[in-house]
């Protein structure tokens, strides 16, 4: 399995990932003792028809209190914030979830980009340009996230 610790951004669309593989193929989990747990949980959780287990939640809402927490006192990452927040409000507005935080449409961006390449569908340049950002801020806070990690220990 994607090492949390290792990028945390990677470890919640690889469960994404995971889960929507399984939710289209649930027989496949009987090749891998990860893969019926990650199912498991999904039964034991209500999220074979949507949604995300608690492993990606908890892991989003880490990712969501250190942008919380950068937002609050590091004067860059907050014009980093400033200058992809309009690409931002527009995914939300189109995935009808205003609500959703910037990380978790950052996440959703790259997730759905991904998606669109495996089925190689054309990306438009707009999108290519809030991609990069995304992918920036979240290379970002996975990095503050593993060098917070790391000085704990």
């Amino acid at each position: 399995m994607k090492s949390k610790r290792e990028n945390i951004a990677e470890y919640i669309l690889y469960l994404w990932q995971l889960e929507d593989y399984l939710r289209a193929f649930p027989e496949q989990a009987n090749d891998s003792a990860e893969l019926d747990e990650i199912l498991r949980m999904m039964h034991e959780e209500g999220v074979m028809q949507g949604g995300h287990i608690q492993l990606a939640q908890i892991a989003l809402g880490e990712m969501e209190d250190l942008h919380d927490e950068l937002l609050a006192t590091e004067a860059p990452y907050r014009a980093v914030i400033q200058h992809i927040e309009p690409s931002l409000n527009l995914l939300k507005a189109k995935t009808n979830r205003p609500e959703m935080s910037d990380v978790e449409a950052c996440l959703t961006l790259l997730y759905q980009v991904m998606m669109l390449r495996l089925q190689k569908k054309p990306i438009s340049e707009a999108t290519e340009v809030t991609l990069k950002d995304a992918t920036q801020l979240l290379r970002f806070l996975s990095k503050t996230y593993y060098d917070g990690l790391s000085s704990a220990f």
